[in-house]
């Protein structure tokens, strides 16, 4: 399956704890992908999300994931 279009939006919130970090990170991801149903694309999305190499990066990091499917 292709996808014919993606749009993801990262938000990142900043606190300051002895100096800046980042405290969560919001994404939200739309797509249309013909021939895949929302429940797969979610499925998708979560294990796109948990082998990410920047999820990775901010493992102690709570990161907020929300994935639409369109069309």
């Amino acid at each position: 399956m292709t996808p014919t279009r993606v749009q993801t939006t990262a938000s990142v919130h900043l606190g300051n704890d002895d100096g800046p970090k980042i405290t969560s990170i919001d994404l939200v991801c739309e797509a249309e992908v013909p021939g895949l149903d929302a429940e797969k694309f979610a499925e998708y999305a979560q294990k796109a999300k948990a082998k990410c190499p920047i999820s990775r990066l901010f493992a102690g990091t709570q990161i907020n994931l929300s994935a639409k499917l369109v069309g």
